[in-house]
């Protein structure tokens, strides 16, 4: 039987498992609400993991770590948004372009830093909250980055729908034709959007490789950068659902380890593809509700915008 400690211990578990999607999907929201589909979300992962790591050792500050990973999101955006909003290239094969160079690049960055022991970013404990029994040490003994996951869902609620900037991005991704003879640069929106995407993925490898498993092994990111992704979708482009979503497959990711350990005899390969199954379930659970996705999904989502010359 489950004590209030053993409940205590789970879901702190669940939520270090749950904010690396959090981060990593908030930033895609935005991305996807802007019109543009970005399938690179690992690649940038990744990279902000062994970025963020290698510049922790090299500094001993895992805060300069978290900057250094937020750059690295950045810079690959930036090459993302290079080429399919300068050069028009198609944004699924680019995606996946960026998701593959990721991987590569990580693992030739991170071949120095096998087997070193990381610099792990302690929580931050607020004052009096965090001696509330139980739900002190939830919500008010975390680290900086999980603070932060909680408060990108607020601002991106608060900038995507009450706000006019948020009405400018979703009116670039819903009609981008429109808001361009208004006099809206869509190009602008749309890069600015691409670049906060990639430091939320930044973000969320370095969450990675500083505090859920304060090392570098490469490929540490397997596979959350398409859970990711998918959970844009499950939430149906709404950054409240978002945060709901990524604390689901995070209860599911870390399954596996609590059945083990009450010694459920299932197999270990299928305890460890539950979160895809998952994800797969979800996404066919979707598809089959063609009013919603009709009625969520932005317009333009991974149409091409040439400006009037």
């Amino acid at each position: 039987m489950f004590d209030l400690s053993m409940i205590e211990a789970v879901l702190l578990t669940i939520i270090t498992a749950s904010t690396p999607l959090l981060l990593a999907a908030i930033g895609e929201l935005v991305v996807e609400r802007s019109g543009v589909l970005n399938l690179g979300v690992e690649g940038m992962m990744i990279v902000g993991a062994v970025i963020g790591f290698a510049a922790t050792q090299a500094t001993g500050s895992p805060t300069f770590g978290i900057i250094a990973a937020l750059a690295a999101g950045i810079a690959m955006s930036l090459l993302f948004g290079f080429l399919t909003l300068n050069l028009m290239a198609n944004q699924v094969a680019t995606g996946l372009a960026l998701t593959i160079l990721g991987l590569g690049l990580s693992g030739m960055i991170g071949e120095a830093f096998i087997g070193q022991p990381g610099i792990s970013l302690e929580p931050i404990a607020i004052p009096v909250l965090s001696s509330i029994p139980f739900i002190g040490p939830l919500l008010f003994n975390q680290d900086l980055l999980v603070y932060t996951s909680y408060g990108l869902v607020l601002a991106v609620y608060l900038v995507l729908f009450k706000s006019r900037t948020g009405l400018i991005i979703r009116a670039v991704g819903d009609n981008h034709a429109s808001a361009h003879s208004l006099g809206y640069s869509v190009i602008k929106v749309r890069y600015l959007a691409v670049m906060f995407g990639g430091a939320c993925s930044g973000l969320a490898g370095a969450y990675l490789s500083l505090i859920y498993t304060p090392q570098w092994v490469e490929g540490m990111t397997a596979g959350r950068g398409w859970i990711a992704l998918a959970l844009v979708v499950f939430a149906s482009w709404r950054p409240a659902r978002v945060l709901i979503g990524a604390y689901l497959f995070g209860a599911v990711s870390i399954l596996q380890f609590h059945a083990q350990a009450a010694g459920i005899a299932l197999p270990t390969q299928f305890m460890s593809a539950l979160p895809y199954l998952a994800t797969i379930i979800v996404l066919i659970m979707i598809s089959r509700n063609k009013t919603l996705a009709k009625v969520n999904t932005p317009a333009c989502l991974g149409k091409p915008f040439v400006p009037d010359r």
